[in-house]
């Protein structure tokens, strides 16, 4: 084996998956397609549970640091989504481009990219994945990830199909400079036929992403008369547009992957699923899936522990949630009509001023309303050394809180232990990824071996690889 898990491309989903790998002392080799990094960015909002998992890994506060917060979003001129309300560190999404988010997760410790290295095509068997690459070169490896986009080399040369269709067509974007800033740090807004979105990066320049009802090929050049035009019909105001540095055309798609594993490759980030960029869900599902997964090889790798299956069976309900999600706020984005865009905007007012609608959006568009049935996510809480939860988790180990009478030695090894900041019964044992593997009272042995069993291993750490 040339590695244990060979990760292609380095988006934010595959840096995330690297980092947790290095952290857990698993070898990999992170592969990107292209050889060095264009000046483009589409990913713009970071939500409160991408930032959560992030602070789990140290690096939630300097990212803050690159970014504006925004605790809530006016949708179609009228309906507010508050997100101030929400039970996290992070009542907020922070608007920062994707390169900032991409520069964070490569400043984790033996995060290292090799750059310049196209998949042709993977083989594999019962022991392994073989990679080929463009350039004549093969590694093999007793994993790999698809972490490579929307065109995932991985997932066709898997023979996986990529069912869904185009929700929206030619999308124009542009990065530009604006005479008079839009006051918001983050303007959405639509009219009949058109919307606009308009996200800074920080130094006076924004991205644009404008959509006039037009329905041309990708590949038809962008006017900035046309991108002017309809941020002035949504705004009233083209807020003194100028100066284009950047502009383009693409298509936004739904699509979901049928599986995301096939013996022993895998499907992460827009690789596994896309979906329009209404509510800005697809990299943090990106990066949550590579949370999700990390540990699971960490421990298959190291012969600990097989819970490989359970990334797709919990992973894969998230991303056609993001799909519906996303599916339906876009749908209401691109009315035509005048009528249809007064009822889209009536309705979307009386739906949030009901208190269990606007719970459930604002959890669902932050992910921090995301569990796996009966494994639930853990809010962030003191503990008694003066830390709080998810820094105790920045060792990339489970984490158990509390003071249970069974003896914890035989899993010593995947185990960090902490006690509560108030004195309490109840012992909960945390998941790398931040979700519950179990909690119950101290006495409860049996209920505490079985779970650090399912999710840990024998206590002798004996399962073999597969």
């Amino acid at each position: 084996m040339d590695t244990d898990v060979l990760i292609v491309g380095a988006g934010p989903t595959g840096l995330t998956l690297a980092g947790d790998l290095a952290r857990a002392g698993i070898r990999y080799l992170l592969l990107e397609r292209r050889a060095d990094t264009p000046n483009m960015t589409r990913a713009f909002a970071v939500h409160a549970r991408t930032l959560e998992e992030l602070d789990a890994r140290g690096v939630a506060d300097p990212l803050i640091a690159t970014g504006q917060r925004v605790e809530g979003v006016r949708l179609f001129g009228q309906a507010d989504l508050d997100l101030s309300g929400l039970p996290t560190r992070f009542p907020y999404v922070l608007i920062t481009p994707q390169y900032q988010t991409e520069r964070a997760l490569a400043s984790r410790d033996g995060v290292v990219v090799t750059p310049g290295a196209e998949l042709s095509k993977i083989t594999q068997d019962g022991d392994g994945v073989t990679a080929h690459l463009a350039d004549g070169r093969t590694l093999r490896a007793r994993y790999l990830v698809g972490a490579d986009g929307v065109h995932s080399a991985v997932r066709q040369s898997l023979g996986l199909p990529f069912p869904g269709k185009s929700v929206v067509r030619s999308l124009m974007l542009a990065d530009v400079r604006f005479t008079e800033p839009p006051p918001s740090v983050l303007t959405v807004n639509a009219a009949a036929g058109a919307f606009a979105f308009i996200a800074p990066f920080g130094d006076g320049w924004y991205r644009v992403f404008a959509w006039n009802g037009d329905d041309r090929p990708d590949t038809d050049p962008v006017s900035l008369s046309a991108i002017r035009d309809t941020v002035r019909r949504v705004n009233g105001t083209d807020f003194g547009l100028h100066d284009p540095r950047w502009m383009s055309r693409f298509h936004s798609d739904e699509r979901q992957a049928p599986h995301y594993r096939v013996g022993r490759v895998f499907l992460a980030g827009d690789a596994a699923h896309c979906h329009s960029p209404a509510g800005g869900m697809g990299m943090n599902t990106g990066i949550q899936d590579a949370a999700n997964l990390g540990w699971k090889l960490a421990l298959a790798v190291r012969g600990q522990a097989d819970v490989l299956d359970t990334y797709e069976s919990e992973r894969y309900p998230v991303g056609r949630l993001v799909l519906r999600t996303s599916g339906a706020l876009v749908r209401l984005a691109v009315v035509r009509s005048a009528m249809q865009q007064a009822l889209r905007t009536t309705a979307a007012r009386l739906a949030l001023a009901v208190p269990a609608v606007r719970h459930r959006g604002t959890r669902t568009v932050s992910g921090i309303g995301i569990d796996y049935g009966p494994v639930t996510r853990v809010p962030d809480r003191p503990l008694a050394d003066g830390r709080r939860l998810y820094e105790a988790l920045r060792d990339g180990r489970f984490l158990l809180v509390g003071t249970p009478s069974l003896d914890l030695g035989a899993w010593s090894d995947r185990l960090t232990r902490a006690a509560a900041a108030s004195a309490a019964d109840e012992v909960l044992l945390v998941r790398p990824d931040g979700y519950a593997a179990w909690s119950g009272p101290a006495s409860d042995e049996s209920g505490l071996r079985a779970a650090l069993t399912r999710w840990c291993g024998s206590p002798a750490g004996s399962v073999a690889a597969r």
